[in-house]
């Protein structure tokens, strides 16, 4: 099998002590694939550095996530732009909206959304939403983005069915992670309604282990627990849901 973890924060520093086991471990699990997520300027180097380490296996995104969107955003913003024009990049993200922890940055957040689907479209590169607790207000500046060339992926959705058919009309995938194997995650009630050709597998590790491992630091040799569940969940064989996913990311994110 060949899969593909289109959203893993492999360059965590949770993964410090064991990074390169840890990649290994996905390879032998047949995670050949690894996409990774910016966070901010912080994140930059070790980032690049696990990418230059492992370049068949880990591609870097660019962008600015919104639980780091400060009153200094701003200059945030300029990094990122400079780095896109550097060099490619998988995608523009993660960036969105998030008022889990903090809706007092609810402004600034939807200005540095703004920025990043405009960022998207100058570049050319696929978007990929974080939208926790903020799916219609990341979803309306989406919208009113979209000329016609924006496309993307709302990662670690968890959304209802008509939530995810409003993502799909607008362009976007659907980013299929741990939650799926949650008891009460809802998206038992969500995914026999989609079709293959709008998901993708990830793990958003170290972040939302799948069952059995849940609680525990998420790895992206867990993603095969994801793709079993979305397989049985879709009356489908998991190599036809491992393919599919796989052909999904690679065209969305030109690999």
């Amino acid at each position: 099998m060949h899969l593909t973890d289109s959203h893993a924060h492999v360059y965590s520093e949770q993964f410090k002590p064991d990074r390169d086991d840890m990649l290994n471990r996905a390879y032998e699990a047949g995670v050949r694939t690894i996409v990774m997520p910016n966070i901010d300027h912080e994140s930059i180097d070790v980032m690049l550095e696990t990418e230059a380490r492992f370049p068949q296996q880990c591609h870097a995104m660019m962008g600015l996530h919104p639980c780091y969107v400060t009153k200094n955003f701003e200059k945030e913003l300029y990094e990122v732009e400079d780095w896109l024009g550097k060099r490619p990049f998988a995608a523009v993200g993660e960036c969105g909206i998030d008022l889990y922890w903090d809706k007092t940055t609810l402004g600034w957040q939807q200005e540095a959304l703004r920025v990043q689907i405009e960022l998207a479209k100058k570049y050319q590169l696929p978007l990929v939403l974080h939208t926790r607790d903020a799916f219609r207000e990341t979803t309306e500046l989406v919208a009113a983005g979209q000329d016609g060339t924006l496309r993307g992926v709302y990662h670690c959705f968890s959304g209802t069915l008509a939530e995810a058919e409003e993502a799909i009309r607008l362009g976007f995938m659907l980013g299929i992670g741990g939650v799926a194997t949650f008891k009460n995650g809802g998206l038992d009630k969500v995914l026999p309604g989609l079709s293959l050709d709008h998901l993708l597998l990830e793990t958003d590790c170290p972040y939302l282990a799948p069952v059995p491992h849940r609680g525990k630091r998420n790895e992206p040799a867990y993603l095969p627990l994801v793709a079993r569940r979305v397989a049985e969940l879709l009356g489908k064989d998991v190599e036809e849901v491992v393919q599919a996913t796989t052909q999904n990311a690679q065209k969305l994110f030109s690999l």
